[in-house]
């Protein structure tokens, strides 16, 4: 939406007018949270505006004081302008000389300070957004570690990272995105280590959004930075975790903060990001190790178990002996697939109802599902207990997964795999599974390669994935993300 003649208006000399404008424009006294606050200063108008609710009451109160202590101290000038700008008891003090600006400054929870006479104006960061404080994310949880998290505020996110990296070269580009949302949008890299190409391509797609409001905020941002259309894999990586956005700030990547929102976006991601834990960095290489192990193991258990135990279903002689028992061993009148399916959705509707169940009632809920409606099936004849076996580890092994996201996709990749397995036997399952890979080898974020380090195939990366180095031993950037700087450590050390 293009500015119009009166979005650059300029401030005029008269506190009348400017006060006019705010009522015409902005709803100035029909809204009653916005609000001005009117002194006679050295016999001079001075006007606050500002919004209740989104400013620090403490701070409005000691800068009125302050200016209205002039009164008692100096005399009559014709530099009020000057004497304001420094009875002003606050670090963040800045100007503009735009009426447009004054209302993005004012809706946005800062104040604006007017005198009299004046064509500028003096703005005052004195926010606080109402929110939560930083807590342990829900779905990042560690045994050790931080238990701070980011919130819905951006410069509670900032600060935050900042305590992490206490670095000259840190960077928080802030910009406002939306036309009538005019959210604060911060990019975050490290100036001597970030790809400068990602910057700038970040930049020219974020100054392309053309949209009246980011509501859903970082989603919405998501769908215009890397344009997924109906791909359902993720090609950027949320993270509540402040050390884990700072890890990745130090590896190279470009985060991006969005306001009213408790997750940062991290960009580029490969398939294989979404694979990692904080926690495999809390434990010994070892242990970390053996984790990552057990979290790959459920993931491809949630894509391939139940697809390939329907296939032994189907075609019980591909069994070697020794597994023959593998199989339904009780006969039922609703074919195998279709019971899958069933216990499938019914699991879905389960993990649905888990989101919109209060949480003293979420556990009763669990052992109705669990115990009465789970077991009745069975016992009525409607499923055979190996589906349900294998419908609930594969259903673990989805909630193994870290990345919320990538554990939808892949159960769309795995019901597609049910359906091609069910329709063609063995050549379905095998070109489904080879064309689930071409499609994940096909897929660029951000001009990343989804699958690398696997492909294009790049050995010492891939023995990163596989293997949890000591970061001692981790002296290396990944390439992918085209570091300027590729050295973690001096390499003298």
């Amino acid at each position: 939406m293009p500015k119009n003649k009166h979005d650059m208006l300029p401030i005029p000399d008269s506190l009348h007018e400017a006060e006019k404008y705010m009522k015409e424009r902005v709803g100035l006294e029909d809204s009653f949270d916005l609000g001005v606050r009117k002194l006679k200063i050295l016999k001079k108008e001075v006007h606050f505006y500002y919004v209740n609710g989104l400013c620090d009451t403490q701070f409005i109160i000691h800068i009125v004081e302050e200016l209205v202590g002039i009164n008692d101290h100096e005399k009559l000038s014709t530099h009020l302008q000057m004497i304001v700008e420094n009875r002003i008891t606050h670090q963040s003090v800045q100007t503009i000389k735009t009426m447009d600006e004054l209302v993005d400054q004012v809706l946005s929870g800062l104040i604006v300070i007017l005198v009299e006479g004046e064509r500028t104006a003096f703005v005052v960061d004195v926010r606080s957004y109402p929110g939560r404080q930083p807590q342990e994310p829900d779905t990042e949880k560690v045994v050790r570690g931080s238990r701070d998290g980011f919130v819905e505020n951006i410069i509670v996110n900032t600060a935050l990272t900042r305590r992490r990296i206490r670095d000259e070269n840190l960077r928080f580009e802030m910009m406002k995105v939306g036309e009538r949302s005019k959210s604060d949008v911060a990019i975050a890299y490290i100036k001597d280590i970030a790809n400068p190409d990602l910057i700038k391509v970040i930049k020219k797609e974020l100054n392309t959004i053309k949209i009246d409001g980011i509501t859903m905020a970082d989603k919405t941002i998501e769908e215009f930075l890397v344009k997924q259309g109906y791909n359902p894999y993720p090609l950027v990586r949320y993270t509540e975790r402040a050390d884990v956005a700072a890890t990745h700030l130090l590896e190279g990547h470009v985060l991006i903060y969005v306001d009213t929102s408790p997750s940062v976006i991290i960009t580029p991601t490969t398939y294989f990001h979404h694979l990692q834990h904080a926690e495999e960095y809390r434990q010994s290489p070892a242990v970390g190790t053996m984790v990552r192990w057990v979290r790959f193991l459920g993931v491809l258990a949630s894509l391939l178990l139940l697809p390939l135990w329907y296939l032994f279903v189907q075609n019980p002689d591909l069994l070697p002996e020794k597994i023959n028992f593998i199989g339904p061993n009780d006969k039922s009148n609703i074919p195998i697939f279709l019971q899958i399916m069933l216990a499938d959705g019914g699991i879905e509707f389960l993990r649905m109802a888990a989101i919109h169940t209060p949480t003293p009632l979420s556990t009763a809920m669990g052992l109705i599902a669990a115990v009465l409606i789970g077991q009745i099936a069975i016992d009525v004849g409607m499923f055979v207990p190996e589906v349900i076996l294998y419908v609930a580890v594969a259903a673990i092994g989805t909630y193994a997964t870290p990345s919320y996201e990538l554990s939808i996709a892949n159960k769309i990749g795995r019901v597609f795999l049910l359906i091609v397995t069910a329709l063609f036997h063995v050549p379905g399952f095998m070109v489904g599974t080879t064309v689930w890979l071409l499609m994940l080898a096909n897929i660029k974020s951000l001009n990343t390669p989804y699958l690398w380090p696997f492909m294009p195939f790049h050995p010492i990366a891939f023995m990163q994935i596989i293997i949890r180095r000591a970061v001692p031993g981790s002296k290396i950037r990944p390439s992918i993300v085209h570091a300027k700087n590729r050295y973690k450590q001096p390499s003298n050390s």
